[in-house]
């Protein structure tokens, strides 16, 4: 019998991951930096800060990464 390998899975949660925090930081970061430049800035605006803001991006992205990375691995497991 042959051993049950979870490699694959574990790269595409890696993989995944990895994109999801990349994408979620650079959008929160674009974000707050977008909210800056406006000619009128809220107070919302300056009271956030932009590095908790660019993390909380980024552990989106990491469990909206995860989500996917579940998702193809249990659909591509599916079909076979």
């Amino acid at each position: 019998m042959r051993k049950k390998s979870h490699r694959p899975f574990l790269l595409m949660v890696v993989l995944c991951s990895s994109a999801g925090v990349v994408l979620g930081g650079t959008s929160s970061w674009a974000e707050s930096n977008q909210c800056l430049q406006q000619k009128v800035v809220t107070n919302q605006c300056l009271v956030q800060n932009p590095v908790s803001k660019t993390f909380e991006g980024m552990a989106t992205g990491l469990l909206a990464g995860m989500g996917a990375a579940v998702g193809v691995t249990w659909s591509h497991k599916r079909s076979k």
